[in-house]
Formats: structure tokens, sequence, C-alpha cells
């Protein structure tokens, strides 16, 4: 049975200018119902993650401030968001969902989370929107919990992966391959174990060109027992902080080849929703419940 992480905290309210970019969190999981790809047996509300698991990927220092809600403002700013408790909730209940994917993942093939793919976030501080790194969190919850040694993270979000770049620097346990814009936020990159930079107006024709050659062979280097698959759908033309130029069909096409490939070598693979942008919410919802779809598609 396709799982799917989503809890009402995902949609909690923010001040008016981060209002738009939350919507997405209440209307994805209405539209997987109204069409049928989900019924409300394939949600499962998260659990909030534990203080130990925590401090797997983030300093105690830096977890003491945000529960604390003690960030100075120059950090609160780097965030992007208003620091509340609220929020704090929110990115503990998001990470307890990716890591509940992972067991599903492991029991079903995927599983996916309406929210995550917070890979802004580092050892000690977060940016861009991103408190706790959930895609990190679940890649340790793997190696405490099934001494999985053998993970690699796909993240084809239009931003490069910085924080779990940062964080998985030095252990050759977890894989980290970003596929981003090149002259995107982040500006100061990180250093992936592999990243490709993708030129402003990269079309569906070379930018599945370019994974179509590298994903196989990464598979095939690497052998990992598990996949993370940042999927956000900020590639498309019509995002206005993409710069790509991608359409619906190529983002569809992409997230079939990562789900096609995980399948075929019998890899479970946990999704993370990641960034989209576009003026039209519509725009959004549609690519991203395409992901879904597929799940649904090819695994069930």
């Amino acid at each position: 049975m396709l799982k799917i992480a989503f809890s009402p905290i995902y949609t909690h309210p923010l001040p008016e200018n981060h209002r738009f970019p939350m919507l997405k969190y209440e209307l994805l999981p209405e539209q997987l119902m109204y069409e049928g790809t989900a019924t409300k047996e394939n949600f499962f509300e998260p659990l909030p993650i534990s203080e130990q698991k925590i401090l797997r990927a983030h300093t105690a220092k830096y977890w003491n401030k945000l529960k604390n809600l003690s960030l100075t403002k120059k950090e609160e700013r780097k965030t992007g968001f208003p620091l509340s408790a609220k929020l704090i909730k929110r990115e503990i209940t998001i990470a307890g969902g990716t890591i509940q994917n992972t067991e599903f993942a492991l029991k079903y093939g995927v599983s996916l989370n309406i929210a995550g793919g917070t890979h802004h976030a580092f050892t000690e501080h977060g940016e861009g929107f991103c408190l706790l790194n959930d895609i990190a969190l679940g890649a340790y919850h793997l190696i405490d919990e099934h001494n999985f040694d053998k993970i690699l993270v796909v993240d084809l979000d239009v931003h490069q992966g910085n924080g779990t770049a940062e964080i998985f620097e030095n252990d050759k346990r977890v894989f980290t391959f970003s596929m981003h814009g090149e002259k995107n936020y982040p500006y100061k990159k990180e250093k992936s174990d592999l990243d490709i930079e993708l030129k402003d107006g990269t079309d569906d024709k070379t930018y599945l060109k370019i994974l179509k050659e590298t994903l196989p062979k990464l598979i095939q280097e690497q052998e990992p027992q598990f996949i993370f698959f940042q999927s956000g759908v900020d590639i498309l033309e019509t995002d206005k902080l993409g710069r790509l130029g991608m359409t619906q069909q190529g983002c569809r096409e992409r997230d079939l080849f990562v789900f096609g490939e995980c399948k075929k070598n019998n890899i479970p693979v946990s999704v993370s929703m990641g960034g989209g942008y576009s003026p039209k919410i519509a725009d959004i919802i549609e690519a991203h419940a395409n992901t879904y779809r597929l799940a649904q598609e090819i695994y069930f």
C-alpha cells in the first residue's frame, strides 16, 4: 500500500507573505483523494522525531537554540521563517514523517512525504526555509536502526542540497548527488559527492539526457541499499525561482525514470517533496501530484 506522510501542522499559518508557498501542503492531499490516486487509508500522521535522533545530524547547541526559540535575529532571517514553537513542532513532525517513510519504503518499495526535502539545513544552522534536515535524519535512522552503510541521496530540486552535502561531507556511508541550477540559490555551493550544475533554461531533452546518463552509473557504482529522492518541482519553466526550462511532461518523465531505476534495482526509495514556486498554484499541484500518481502506478 502506498503510504504518504501528512499532518495538519504542515499547513500551519504563517504571515501573509509566506502563505502562498504553504498552500500546496493543504491542497495536494485534497487533489490526490479527489482524483482517486489516494484514499484516507494511504495517509498517516507522522510522529515528531525524538531529540536523540535530532542530535545525530545537528549539534546540541543549534538544537537548543531552536527548541528554546533563541536564534538571533540574523539567524532567524537566514531561515526565512519567523521562529515559533509551532514552527519547531512542524519541523520535527516533518522529519518524523521522513523517518517513518523509510520504514514503509523498506516494506512496500516506496513511501512519500507531503512535506520534507529540507536540504538547506546544516549541522549547526538553518537557511532557505529549512531548519532540520529530514533527509539526513532519515539516513541516520537507517544507519542506526538497520546498519545500512550504502545510502544514495538523489536531490533533483533546482537548488543544491548544500546542507545535506555538508552533513555527510566526511561520511562515506551516504553518497550525495545534487543536480541543480548553476546560477541559483545557494550562491555559495557546498561540495556534494557529485554535483551537476545546469545552465539557465535547461530544457527537457537536455535535463533528461544528463539524468539518464548519470543515475544508472551511480547506482551501479555505489550499489545503494536505499535512496532518498528530493523531488522538487521548481525545475519547471513556470517557476519564479527556478530559472530552468522544464515542462510538466519533462518533470513527470524525471520522476518516472527515478522510480523506474529504483524499482528495477530493488532499491527502496523515500521521497521528500522539495520546492515549487510557480505563480499558479495549479501548476505546482499538478507537478507534485504526478510524483504520487507515478508511485501508485509503478509500485501498486
